[in-house]
């Protein structure tokens, strides 16, 4: 049986020691500045991330379902995007959202309760966030259908994890996306668990070689290396709007939290695991290339520490300050139009909320 961990085929620009090396498919050129902003997005990412799973153990999130490992594999791919592509994402791409231009805050009302989305995908091309395991990769085909009859040259990128590469519907995704020659890119971040699940228990051979029998390419990159990441993306994104269909891209990588913040990794996964990962920390190795190169000193990462600090401060008190949503908001958005039936539920519950505001109630 193939060891899911093993490092053949995978893709890797940067080391976890963060020496850079190279590929002969995969190259990247990038700017000083384009590669202190990648170590920015990951840090400032990963900030958020820590400031939302503290909310929620204060009781202002109902819940949140943590990245913190991931960072590259999000970043990296995020910044691969065209303002013009679409992205259907899980619940757990933050990082993309970020690349995306969704604000902080605008996630945690979602997690709070007080939307049920809070921003607008025909806008920000970031469409709502899935919790059924998989749906979305079906989504992002119809829509990839669609821009390839439009004749539009912009491209579809599907967010899934390991555990929904085990659903029916990612299956028939990959086989409608070859079929119709959809120009979609499925990006499944393999973070090794799905729950508690381990991947070796759910598949036999790597999720990336899948994509050779419904006859499209597919590649495995070290999902902690962001340079490896935005490399492999922009290939495949042109490969999609060439016309030469599908691409799967599996991130090797790994979830250092719990799955949401009700889980508790610890009764189902081994330490020497975790510390085994940690030092393949993404934002590690990426800071210590910039070191190497002499492209950032501690004077920028101090700078960065702050800023993430700052914005911290700050969606902390947006989280607290946010307003209640009226009662019955739960009615608007049912249906697109009004609804009879609902409109009946929403008069009963209105009924019943009023009796106890009468006397003696």
């Amino acid at each position: 049986m193939r060891r899911q961990d093993e490092a053949e085929d995978l893709v890797q620009l940067l080391t976890p020691e963060g020496e850079r090396v190279a590929h002969p498919e995969y190259e990247l050129d990038l700017s000083k500045s384009q590669y202190r902003g990648l170590y920015r997005d990951m840090a400032l990412v990963r900030r958020i991330d820590r400031e939302a799973f503290a909310l929620q153990r204060l009781g202002e999130l109902g819940m949140w379902i943590p990245c913190l490992g991931q960072e590259a594999a999000q970043i990296g791919s995020g910044r691969a995007l065209a303002p013009d592509d679409h992205v259907f994402p899980s619940y757990r791409e933050h990082g993309v959202a970020w690349c995306r231009g969704i604000a902080p805050l605008t996630l945690m009302g979602m997690l709070r309760g007080t939307t049920n989305g809070g921003w607008d995908p025909r806008e920000t091309r970031f469409h709502l966030y899935t919790i059924v395991l998989g749906a979305q990769t079906l989504h992002a085909v119809g829509y990839a259908m669609g821009v390839r009859r439009d004749g539009d040259d912009s491209a579809v990128v599907a967010y899934f994890g390991d555990g929904a590469a085990s659903e029916g519907d990612v299956s028939e995704a990959f086989n409608f996306a070859a079929v119709f020659d959809a120009p979609v890119v499925f990006f499944c971040q393999n973070n090794q668990w799905a729950i508690s699940h381990p991947v070796g228990r759910q598949s036999r051979a790597p999720i990336y070689q899948r994509a050779r029998g419904f006859g499209f390419p597919g590649v495995r990159v070290d999902g902690n290396d962001v340079l490896a990441c935005l490399a492999v993306t922009r290939a495949a994104l042109r490969h999609v709007r060439s016309g030469g269909g599908p691409f799967l891209i599996e991130a090797h990588t790994y979830r250092m939290g719990p799955h949401t913040t009700s889980d508790d990794p610890g009764r189902y996964r081994p330490a020497e695991e975790v510390d085994a990962w940690r030092k393949k920390d993404p934002i590690a190795r990426m800071r210590s290339y910039l070191l190497r190169e002499g492209m950032a000193d501690e004077a920028f990462f101090a700078e960065v520490d702050e800023e993430g600090d700052r914005m911290a401060l700050e969606l902390r008190n947006g989280v607290i300050a946010m307003p209640d949503p009226p009662v019955d908001a739960m009615f608007d958005h049912v249906y697109a139009d009004r609804h009879a039936l609902v409109e009946e539920e929403r008069a009963w519950y209105a009924a019943y909320l009023d009796r106890f505001d009468e006397p003696g109630a």
